[in-house]
């Protein structure tokens, strides 16, 4: 009886039966929050304030090679802001660092604008 090595036998069989891989929701979480914090440093250089970004993912593993994903993303911007654009420039940002790192077809970026963060002049407190 013969005896065939695991690795010639993988060898044997086609790519596309040999299994898959699959990006974690967390992962592509991560991905999203980094490329938001990103897209707001760029926009805003000098600004005090730190981007921050909560996403949530939607995933739709039929579509191939690495499935489709719905992400919501909400952010914190310094006020006053050019909130549109802003949020724009996030939509893009995410849409393609996702889609290039992670290899998921993104049909949808959300942005949703938690708070204005308004900086305070040092020594002034905030009024209620």
């Amino acid at each position: 009886m013969a005896t065939v090595s695991a690795s010639a036998a993988a060898a044997d069989v086609p790519a596309g039966e040999r299994g898959a891989t699959r990006v974690a929701d967390r992962v592509v979480a991560k991905i999203a929050a980094r490329a938001a914090r990103e897209a707001l440093h760029a926009a805003s250089p000098g600004d005090p304030t730190d981007a921050h970004a909560t996403v949530t993912v939607t995933r739709r593993e039929a579509h191939p090679p690495f499935g489709e994903a719905r992400l919501r993303v909400a952010v914190e911007l310094p006020y006053p802001a050019p909130i549109g654009p802003r949020c724009q420039l996030v939509r893009r940002q995410v849409a393609e660092r996702v889609g290039t790192l992670a290899g998921m077809t993104v049909t949808e970026v959300a942005v949703q604008v938690e708070r204005l963060v308004s900086p305070l002049s040092p020594g002034r407190e905030r009024l209620r």
